[in-house]
């Protein structure tokens, strides 16, 4: 199942995204078929083991179904709870990052409201040095703490496609990464949420992404340096996952802070990260006003 959140020109609404050969074709809307049932998207992961049967039941009925062209994709999530990165995980990028392959995972937070729409814009700060990292983004969902990895698949509620967009210059004047990393809207992701159960393998989805069409990063997530269960594993250890939190898992080589000479993003630019059965994202860059 794809659950997006969506505006059809007033408040946001939860929808069913259904497609056909052609790819997206309408969005039933959850939130006019059964308004009860939850507020946003967290309270429909959260309530997701009581409630999955009636959405499945709605999405067979195809009742207050809208065209797709006639609605907007918003973030699935407006605010997650918590939005973590892993560094370092995929064995190209560690290369072309001059880095050794880490011994323990790497990890930093990207701020909630670094949150943005799968098609909304990137913002550029003055002077600049903004980069795209093309992530799988798993979505937590039962969640919980002290995770084993062998019930690592069982805390995740479903996928995403990411860009983990990131200010260099920020993010290298210290060791601790965050503030590079959690500009306003630097975390795009979607287009929607794809069910864990429609995702026969979360280790073995082709990568891309690409800037003004050209192909910068092409990879696939069956590469991982740590995969999904271990992540969950390790920062569960840590804290306790909730429905809705958000862990972008790692990007592969072809950054444009790698490139020589190195290339940023800037006004006009537009990134597009596709990764197969889940979807694409594609967001324009736009120089931001002050």
């Amino acid at each position: 199942m794809k659950l997006a959140t969506f505006t059809a020109g007033g408040p946001p609404e939860l929808g069913l995204v259904q497609t056909g050969a052609g790819g997206p074709e309408r969005i039933v809307s959850l939130s006019r078929a059964r308004p009860q049932l939850a507020a946003d998207m967290i309270g429909l992961i959260a309530a997701w083991p009581m409630i999955q049967r009636e959405v499945r039941a709605v999405a067979e009925a195809g009742d207050h179904a809208l065209a797709f062209s006639d609605v907007r994709l918003l973030a699935p999530i407006a605010r997650p709870g918590k939005i973590f990165a892993i560094g370092l995980n995929y064995a190209d990028h560690i290369e072309e990052s001059g880095m050794a392959r880490p011994d323990n995972q790497v990890w930093f937070a990207k701020a909630s409201t670094s949150a943005n729409g799968p098609f909304d814009a990137i913002s550029i700060p003055a002077g600049g040095y903004v980069d795209y990292e093309a992530e799988m983004v798993a979505v937590v969902g039962a969640g919980g703490r002290y995770i084993g990895r062998d019930a690592a698949a069982g805390a995740i509620f479903g996928y995403c496609v990411g860009n983990d967009a990131t200010e260099r210059a920020w993010q290298h004047r210290t060791p601790q990464w965050t503030l590079g990393k959690s500009f306003d809207t630097h975390a795009p992701f979607g287009p929607w949420i794809t069910t864990a159960d429609e995702v026969a393998d979360p280790h073995a989805l082709a990568i891309r992404g690409f800037v003004n069409g050209e192909l910068r990063q092409e990879s696939n997530t069956r590469h991982l340096v740590f995969d999904v269960w271990d992540q969950v594993a390790h920062l569960s250890q840590a804290m306790t996952l909730e429905p809705g939190d958000l862990i972008f898992t790692g990007t592969p080589g072809g950054v444009g802070a790698a490139m020589k000479p190195p290339r940023f993003l800037r006004d006009g630019d537009r990134v597009r990260v596709e990764i197969d059965g889940l979807g694409a994202i594609e967001n324009p860059c736009v120089q931001e006003a002050r």
